[in-house]
């Protein structure tokens, strides 16, 4: 699964990059992290039918979206260690993207808060951090507080019932508190 997802990353990057030469760095990697999100890779896990081949078990609350996903990678990674990085590449191309991926309707979608902070972090060459800085269990469910860090300061926090919830609530925090984004109701 780590090194699909990083063998992906790097497909992804180099697609877009030949498909899209004249855009800056910016859209590109805001288009990478649509490609690469956990919706998309679920989806296309979904359209290849991964689901039929994942044993997992039931009585466990899990999302098999989120299983399809890292199942895809792991597939990734998988074909990447027997056939090589150039296989892997057309595997990917031709097989996922031509077939199961609509650029020009992710390139209409608004992209997630915690996307667009490391976007805006990494356009501003700014080492950002996620860090759960409490996990609680109240009987019935889990709740998280995650906090942002940039340049080892602290910025937003968000609390939510999983880990990715409140990254993108205190990433929401945080691209208000720089002003790159507005607080609604203004």
């Amino acid at each position: 699964e780590f090194l699909g997802d990083s063998i992906l990353d790097s497909v992804v990057a180099e697609y877009l990059f030949n498909k899209y030469p004249s855009q800056n760095e910016g859209s590109l990697t805001k288009l990478k992290s649509k490609l690469v999100s956990r919706k998309s890779l679920s989806i296309m896990g979904e359209s290849i039918g991964i689901r039929e081949h994942i044993k997992y078990s039931k009585g466990r609350t899990i999302q098999i979206s989120t299983l399809e996903g890292n199942a895809l990678e792991a597939l990734i990674g998988a074909i990447y260690l027997d056939r090589g990085y150039e296989i892997v590449k057309k595997v990917i191309e031709l097989h996922l993207f031509e077939k199961f991926v609509n650029l020009e309707k992710i390139l209409t979608e608004e992209i997630d808060f915690k996307s667009r902070l490391y976007i805006w972090s990494q356009k501003n060459k700014l080492n950002l951090e996620f860090v759960v800085k409490e996990e609680r269990h109240n009987g019935q469910f889990w709740e998280y507080d995650s906090l942002v860090t940039i340049n080892d300061k602290n910025y937003g926090i968000g609390t939510g019932t999983s880990k990715k919830a409140a990254e993108q609530l205190a990433a929401k925090q945080t691209l208000i508190l720089m002003g790159v984004i507005e607080l609604q109701g203004k």
